[in-house]
């Protein structure tokens, strides 16, 4: 997969350079270009913000720099195109798994009060929220984007268990999990897991996952009676 990122902050995304994605990108799982936007600006000073037309806070991003960005990045529109966006539909995994099995990737990260909207209808193919709040940029909403879809890359990660058991994955939350020692501070392991009965181990964690989802995410539960 190839994965580009049109963004004002390039050096934030040296949270995706350690650990399992670290190892990914340098065993050619996925690449990563970032494009800084300021440098297809036109303006003499690199200036990509103005006044919005109509008035009200804050400033807007112009269009000419992301859309000159947009055209250098992806000139044949192979990527598929995404804007990080309030307003977009919310990331899930559904969505997550989708996304893991394009083969190119652009992202735009908006600052500032966001973009103008021409960028988007001459540009851009969908937009995704993490969440019903509002941050500074689209940065953070980006690197949770590329980190969750990642992890349903070929090879990232050590097996392909590890998703298909996660929370999520089967529509209920991940079910509690133990190692050694098998007492910590008065609490032990159930019984269950250390048994070696492996039909009752699956039938537990089953059932736990049935239980914390009912108390923790009871909406889950609802969507899936649907």
């Amino acid at each position: 997969m190839r994965i580009k990122v049109l963004t004002l902050f390039p050096e934030a995304y040296e949270g995706l350079t350690v650990g399992i994605l670290d190892k990914a990108i340098k065993a050619g799982k996925f690449t990563l270009d970032l494009y800084q936007i300021r440098d297809y600006s036109l303006d003499k000073h690199k200036k990509v913000d103005d006044a919005p037309f109509g008035g009200g806070a804050g400033m807007l991003m112009t269009p000419q720099p992301i859309y000159d960005a947009v055209q250098a990045a992806d000139p044949e529109h192979k990527c598929r195109r995404i804007y990080l966006s309030p307003r977009g539909a919310t990331l899930s995994q559904e969505k997550v798994v989708s996304l893991a099995k394009e083969e190119d990737l652009l992202f735009l990260s908006g600052s500032y009060e966001g973009v103008d909207q021409r960028v988007i209808d001459l540009c851009i193919d969908e937009e995704i929220s993490i969440g019903d709040y509002v941050l500074t940029s689209g940065d953070l909403p980006c690197m949770v984007t590329i980190n969750a879809l990642s992890r349903y890359l070929e090879g990232v990660l050590g097996s392909e268990e590890s998703t298909d058991e996660e929370s999520f994955a089967s529509g209920l939350l991940e079910y509690p999990q133990y190692t050694r020692p098998q007492e910590f501070m008065g609490l032990k392991v159930p019984e269950v897991l250390v048994g070696g009965n492996h039909g009752e181990v699956a039938k537990w964690r089953h059932e736990q996952q049935i239980e914390l989802t009912r108390r923790l995410r009871p909406d889950l539960l609802k969507e899936e009676k649907k």
